[in-house]
């Protein structure tokens, strides 16, 4: 199993931008340094919920500090984009990372975010079919054109192309059965998890990809990664602690899934659910959070519920600071790597 870390970049104390960059760039190089394969990096707009607006154009700054860690995109909102204008951009990522490339795509779920762009959340599913349609277009490195009920292409070239053939890895968020079912079709592999999702959501993940997988017998297994809030300490109320840290991704993703959301001067609030987990809910059952041997648990238990062939560690969460990260970062790779690989 591969074992990767995710990058946010939130910032609920509203932090500059600047510092918020600096510590992204220290995590990925400690990534490099400490043996973890990937570094994956979010998407999101107009607000401190995340500072990370373009992952390609991070992931290329990225690539170049670092000489054997994947970079990754977790995820491009395809729906919110051109898709010729993520191909090329895709393609080129490629090239000046040596084919370090994973490139993880999602639908988008932020009315917030659509409705800033002009787009409708809704009408996000018919976009998002015909970009795929236009992204696989793109990496066949000949001219093409496309006839869609959105996108109407005359025939068109692409340059660059991409290094790894026939394109870069490709992972799909999802959580429904549709959702599994169309990935699996293309060929792609699969993203899954997040702030939010418990632990008996992900079995239940679990059971639909098994069931779709053996339905439709792809060429190619799909991998399958999940994504997770990680902390590693030997100190328990120092667990407890930054398990309220994750509270506060827990309860802005939410509100903006939810369309309850409150955004006051660009500051993503922090609004409490209806009836939310406890802080030993939370640490049994959403988050790996505690000891290298609760962690160790844990992750043994995702990967035998799952299934999973990537592990992606969310440790930057909440207002967590930069010493307690990197710390944690170290602990887990000197600890449970080992035991999880």
């Amino acid at each position: 199993m591969d074992i990767g870390t995710f990058l946010l970049m939130q910032s609920p104390g509203a932090r500059s931008s600047e510092e918020v960059y600096a510590r992204g760039i220290e995590q990925a190089q400690a990534a490099e340094a400490l043996g973890y394969r990937n570094v994956w990096l979010g998407e999101h707009h107009f607000s401190t919920y995340g500072y990370l607006s373009r992952p390609t154009q991070f992931a290329t700054y990225l690539a170049a500090k670092t000489t054997r860690l994947r970079v990754g995109t977790a995820v491009i909102v395809l729906p919110l984009h051109h898709p010729l204008l993520i191909a090329e951009e895709i393609a080129m990522l490629d090239i000046l990372s040596g084919g370090r490339l994973d490139v993880g795509l999602g639908r988008g779920y932020q009315r917030y975010e659509f409705e800033r762009f002009g787009l409708q959340l809704d009408a996000g599913g018919h976009r998002w079919d015909e970009a795929i349609d236009i992204l696989l277009k793109s990496f066949e490195g000949r001219p093409f054109s496309y006839e869609g009920n959105l996108f109407k292409i005359p025939e068109t070239s692409v340059y660059p192309q991409p290094v790894q053939k026939p394109h870069p890895p490709i992972w799909i968020t999802a959580q429904s059965e549709y959702a599994i079912d169309a990935a699996v079709r293309r060929g792609f592999d699969v993203l899954t998890g997040g702030f939010g999702v418990p632990v008996e959501r992900l079995a239940e993940f679990g059971n639909i990809f098994a069931r779709v997988v053996a339905e439709i017998e792809p060429p190619r297994p799909p991998r399958v990664g999940v994504q997770r809030a990680v902390y590693v300490t030997k100190d328990a109320a120092d667990a407890r602690e930054a398990a309220e840290q994750a509270r506060w991704n827990m309860r802005v993703t939410l509100s903006l899934r939810n369309n309850y959301e409150r955004v006051e001067n660009g500051n993503a609030v922090p609004i409490p659910g209806n009836s939310e987990p406890t802080i030993d809910e939370l640490l049994e059952r959403y988050l790996v959070i505690g000891t290298p041997d609760t962690v160790i648990r844990q992750i043994k238990r995702v990967k035998e519920l799952v299934g999973i062939s990537h592990f992606n560690c969310s440790f930057w969460f909440g207002d967590i600071d930069q010493k307690r990260v990197l710390r944690s970062m170290e602990l887990f790779a000197k600890e449970v790597m080992p035991a999880v690989e």
